[in-house]
């Protein structure tokens, strides 16, 4: 196999969890080497090279691993342990074209339903949307508290701790990157109210969805997707960028802005030691539990509550 980069072979704590919806119930930890793959290696088809393990460490964690190419690597480590921990499209969005063209290329539900939004937000706003827009240090400098003052009312950061970070590393990162020309953000307002924000850091010539988010009380007005739409028709307009990486997970709106995907998995590949087994199995026994219990609360007809109750609302 062809190595797409050298992966640093350093092991690092991993905690597994067992967790339902976006509540962790217990963590397991594990010493692993991480290997994520970006959006460019997970389209190249070309599979990572797995480094050497530190005899300390339990094994490895891939992430962004193109499915079809899970048997091969599988084979290549061995008699390591395969265990898959989410499977998910990995959607991207090309600016190949202009905004006029990606933006017709959406269903037609979807382009009425996001000039409805957007009117509605104008509306009461005083007629306009009222889209701010950062990418020097001092206009970040600018961004960050009030992004972070949305970000501490969100799901996100409540539930999952993956809210926009305060800590003195970021902020030097962010003013780094924000110098080199390397960071776009937004923030949108309604009625003179922060209401949601978009922080997207630039890696080569690709724009990573990297953190989101917007005040619960606007819910009904759907923020985060007008501002989105807002950022999609300003990267258009740069035209130097070749694609937007809405990175792991699924999502509707990712699925209704992109123009692509790749079908990935988060694997890992485990020492067989019986410690790991005994994970592996109680991890594989508990999701097959969660996911029996979803089907069963779908079937009812609660998975609106449901959602509702994950997200504390």
């Amino acid at each position: 196999m062809n190595a797409l980069h050298e992966i640093a072979a350093a092991p690092q704590t991993v905690r597994l969890k067992f967790e339902i919806g976006a509540r962790t119930l217990l963590t397991v930890r594990r010493s692993l080497v991480r290997v994520p793959l970006t959006l460019a290696e997970a389209r190249s088809g070309l599979a990572p090279v797995l480094p050497s393990l530190d005899r300390h460490a339990d094994g490895y964690s891939l992430t962004s691993l193109p499915e079809d190419q899970m048997p091969a690597l599988a084979a290549q480590a061995g008699g390591m342990l395969p265990f898959v921990r989410q499977r998910y499209t990995r959607y991207f969005l090309d600016f190949a074209g202009n905004y006029d063209g990606w933006f017709a290329s959406l269903s037609s539900n979807a382009r009425q339903g996001l000039r409805r939004k957007a009117k509605k937000i104008a509306a009461a706003s005083g007629g306009a949307l009222d889209v701010r827009r950062f990418r020097t240090p001092g206009e970040l400098a600018a961004f960050h508290p009030v992004a972070r003052t949305i970000s501490a009312t969100t799901y996100q950061e409540r539930l999952l701790a993956s809210g926009l970070p305060e800590d003195a590393g970021f902020l030097a990162t962010m003013r780094d990157i924000a110098a080199a020309g390397q960071v776009r953000a937004w923030l949108l307002y309604i009625g003179g109210e922060p209401a949601a924000y978009l922080y997207c850091p630039i890696h080569g010539d690709t724009v990573i969805y990297a953190y989101v988010g917007h005040d619960p009380k606007f819910n009904d007005w759907s923020p985060g997707a007008v501002l989105q739409l807002e950022a999609m028709q300003d990267l258009f307009g740069e035209a130097h960028f070749a694609a937007f990486d809405f990175t792991e997970g699924e999502g509707q709106h990712k699925r209704q802005f992109a123009t692509g995907g790749v079908a990935c998995v988060d694997l890992l590949l485990l020492r067989p030691t019986l410690a790991n087994r005994a994970v592996m199995a109680a991890l594989g026994g508990f999701n097959g539990a969660v996911a029996l219990a979803k089907q069963a609360v779908q079937r009812a007809g609660l998975a609106g509550l449901a959602k509702r109750l994950r997200r504390g609302g």
